[in-house]
């Protein structure tokens, strides 16, 4: 009798090890899923004096903005001057003089965007501006502006697919063990994909 005790002891333990290895197996995250992008690198040009265009946008693990200017030098914009520019944008939002919240401005923006409207246009401004998004991921007019922002419809569109893809596939694990893999998808976020 004693002996049976011992192994049952023993088998209780042993079980108690398993579970404990197997459920903390279960909470690790894959690693492309820990290393997913937080930013944007966004690359805007000086399409006139004072008029700019989002030439080229991307998921990055930082938010970055190259300007390149019409003389053909490029600038990147430290963190305090991309959020002076933001500040000063949400004002003229708060304001009612943003070109980007006023209808029918996507005619006036063929030339180009200020600085500032540019950078709340692209994906960093959603990324810089959070606080503000409120104030404009449901405006129709801001939607429709937008897409002016960009160089070109392609640009805009790659920019979309490439923010899109960055977040749609992850992998979850699930089972005993994590050894039942399923993809899943998610949609929703700054392109609206």
């Amino acid at each position: 009798m004693k002996h049976i005790k011992t192994l049952s002891t023993l088998a209780m333990t042993g079980m108690a090890a398993v579970l404990a290895t197997g459920v903390t197996g279960c909470g690790q995250k894959p690693q492309e899923e820990q290393q997913q992008a937080k930013g944007a690198f966004v690359v805007i040009e000086e399409t006139a004096p004072g008029k700019y265009k989002i030439k080229d946008e991307f998921p990055s693990d930082e938010t970055r903005i190259i300007l390149k200017k019409l003389d053909g030098t490029e600038k990147v914009l430290t963190k305090e001057e991309m959020d002076a520019l933001v500040k000063q944008e949400a004002a003229k939002i708060d304001n009612g003089t943003s070109a980007l919240t006023q209808p029918d401005a996507q005619m006036q923006m063929q030339g180009g965007m200020g600085l500032g409207e540019a950078i709340l246009a692209s994906a960093a401004g959603a990324i810089i501006g959070s606080w503000i998004g409120s104030k404009l991921f449901g405006n129709q007019n801001y939607q429709n502006n937008r897409k002016a922002g960009y160089k070109s419809p392609s640009t805009y569109q790659r920019s979309k697919n490439s923010f899109s893809k960055a977040r749609k596939s992850t992998t979850k694990r699930s089972g005993f063990f994590g050894n039942n893999k399923k993809n899943t998808t998610r949609s929703g976020g700054f392109f609206g994909g």
